[in-house]
C-alpha cells in the first residue's frame, strides 16, 4: 500500500504534508503535488496534514478517483522531490472547495 495524492490538490498545493514526511516522497510539480509509491512507507503523517483531505490510502482512494494512483506512480518519476515545506499557490482556500480538476493539471 502506498498513499495518493488526488484532485483535491490542484491548484492549491499546500504542503504541510512535505513537512512532515520521514522519507521525502513528496515530488513537487507546477501546480500539484505527487507521492512516489517507492519511497512512501505508509506512515499516515501526512494524511492529517492535508487541509483539503486529498491524501488517501492506497486501499481508501475512492472509485472515482483511483486513476490518481497510477498518475502519481508516473509523475513521481518525472518530478524533483519537495523536501520544505511553502506557501500555498494564489487562490488556493478557494480552488481546495473545487471538485473535479484534473483538467488543471499542469504537468
Amino acid at each position: 500500500m502506498t498513499f495518493v495524492v488526488t484532485d483535491s490538490c490542484i491548484k492549491c498545493k499546500y504542503t504541510h504534508c512535505v513537512d512532515v514526511c520521514p522519507t521525502d516522497a513528496f515530488r513537487d510539480g507546477p501546480n500539484f503535488l505527487a507521492i512516489d509509491p517507492d519511497d512512501c512507507i505508509d506512515c499516515r503523517l501526512c494524511v492529517p496534514e492535508c487541509p483539503v483531505d486529498a491524501i488517501f490510502a492506497g486501499e481508501d482512494v475512492p472509485d472515482d478517483l483511483m486513476h490518481f494512483t497510477a498518475l502519481n506512480a508516473e509523475l513521481a518519476r518525472i518530478w524533483r522531490p519537495i523536501h520544505v515545506m511553502r506557501e500555498a499557490l494564489a487562490g488556493a482556500e478557494e480552488w481546495g472547495k473545487v471538485k473535479g480538476k484534473l483538467h488543471l493539471l499542469e504537468r
